[in-house]
């Protein structure tokens, strides 16, 4: 029997904990972290909803995450996830 990959977002069940778990992947050195946690949480929601609500199509959005998304891609994924980066000094 061949192991399942381990998929953090399974384990999360609310919004904030969701929140959460970007916000700590964004702190992270490596930007790629908060990219493939952004990925997992568009998987988790469900694909072809988000596509639908972003106006982007499945496609775009499942190879947005094999590489570096554009900035606008991002910004219009956290809108419809409900996700308000905040930055404090």
């Amino acid at each position: 029997m061949k192991p399942k990959p381990f998929n953090p977002i399974e384990m999360l069940h609310t919004d904030a904990e969701i929140s959460e778990y970007l916000a700590e992947a964004y702190q992270d050195d490596d930007p790629a972290t908060f990219i493939t946690a952004l990925g997992f949480v568009v998987k988790h929601k469900g694909v072809a909803k988000i596509a639908e609500d972003t106006g982007l199509n499945r496609e775009s959005l499942y190879t947005a995450f094999d590489g570096q998304p554009r900035w606008d891609t991002v910004q219009r994924l956290l809108k419809v996830l409900g996700i308000r980066l905040t930055f404090a000094t």
